[in-house]
C-alpha cells in the first residue's frame, strides 16, 4: 500500500471525475485548485468526503481530481463516487458497508429531453377550447 496510486472514475448527471488517492495527508486537490476554493458551498464538501469519514480514512489520503461536464453539484456527486470506488480498490473490505450506504451506485438520473409539440420535456402548450 506504501506508495501506491489508486484510480477510479466518478460519474453524476453529465459530470466525470477522475480520482486519483496515494497516502497522504490528507490534502485534496480538484482541477489544480484546493477543494475550499473549487467547492464553495460547504453541503458539496461535506457530500465529498463523505464516503472518507465513513471508513475512518479522512486525512490518510492526498487526494488528486480532475473533474468535467455538468454544474458544481453534479461534479460533487461524481467526485462522491469516484472517492467511495477509489476506496474499494484501495480495501475490498469497505464494498459492503459504502454499498449499504448507496455511496457506489451511480446516480442515473439526468435531464429529461425537450419533445417536439410540447414548450419542455412534459410541459405542455396551454388548451384552448374555443
Amino acid at each position: 500500500m506504501a506508495g501506491e496510486i489508486y484510480h477510479a472514475v466518478g460519474r453524476r448527471k453529465s459530470a466525470v471525475a477522475r480520482v486519483w488517492m496515494r497516502p497522504g495527508r490528507g490534502t485534496i486537490v480538484v482541477n489544480k485548485r484546493p477543494i475550499d476554493e473549487y467547492f464553495a458551498r460547504e453541503t458539496d464538501r461535506i457530500l465529498i468526503t463523505q464516503p472518507l469519514e465513513m471508513t475512518d480514512y479522512l486525512g490518510k489520503f492526498d487526494i488528486t481530481i480532475t473533474v468535467k461536464g455538468g454544474g458544481i453539484s453534479g461534479q460533487a456527486g461524481a467526485v462522491r463516487h469516484g472517492i467511495s470506488r477509489a476506496l474499494v480498490e484501495i480495501k475490498p473490505d469497505l464494498r459492503l458497508p459504502l454499498k449499504k450506504a448507496e455511496l457506489l451506485r451511480r446516480d442515473d438520473r439526468i435531464k429529461e429531453r425537450k419533445k417536439y409539440g410540447l414548450r419542455g420535456a412534459r410541459a405542455r402548450y396551454q388548451y384552448s377550447k374555443r
